[in-house]
């Protein structure tokens, strides 16, 4: 029982010494010049579905959730924000080339498609993340528009 206390004390102390590694959770400023929604004039319905499922992980706009200040959730969400950023940054759009932003778009469709996007594990706690069929629908057939258009 002892050798059980000690474990229990060392694990506790170890938890609260990492609280105090500090994970960069600020956000970068939005031009509007270059964020997709304000470039693209995307209708409402269309920019709510886009914020709610993408813009967390994919843009400047990062709202971090409450678990996301206590480590080492705060690691695992950090890293997906600047994986999701890497990928793909809707508050930097306009920087992209033409054919970035063609396999972005093509990228997003499939992803969104294949319900790969939203993440699983992000829609549980983010229910307004979690599309319907016919939210999935409409966002493909935008993003398909935009492709067909050419107008990245």
């Amino acid at each position: 029982m002892q050798k059980f206390k000690k474990i229990v004390f060392w694990f506790l102390v170890g938890f609260a010494i990492i609280q105090f590694i500090p994970i960069d959770k600020a956000n970068r400023p939005i031009d509007r010049r270059k964020n997709f929604i304000d470039v693209k004039k995307t209708p409402p319905k269309i920019s709510e579905l886009i914020k709610n499922a993408c813009y967390d992980c994919h843009s400047d706009e990062t709202v971090y959730p409450k678990y996301a200040y206590i480590a080492p959730f705060s690691w695992s969400v950090k890293s997906h924000v600047n994986e999701g950023r890497e990928h793909l940054n809707f508050s930097v759009w306009e920087t992209y080339n033409d054919d970035l932003k063609r396999s972005m778009l093509t990228k997003s469709i499939q992803t969104i498609e294949n319900k790969v996007m939203p993440m699983p594990a992000y829609i549980i706690y983010h229910k307004e993340a979690n599309l319907t069929d016919a939210e999935r629908a409409l966002l493909i057939k935008y993003l398909e528009e935009i492709l067909k258009s050419k107008t990245y």
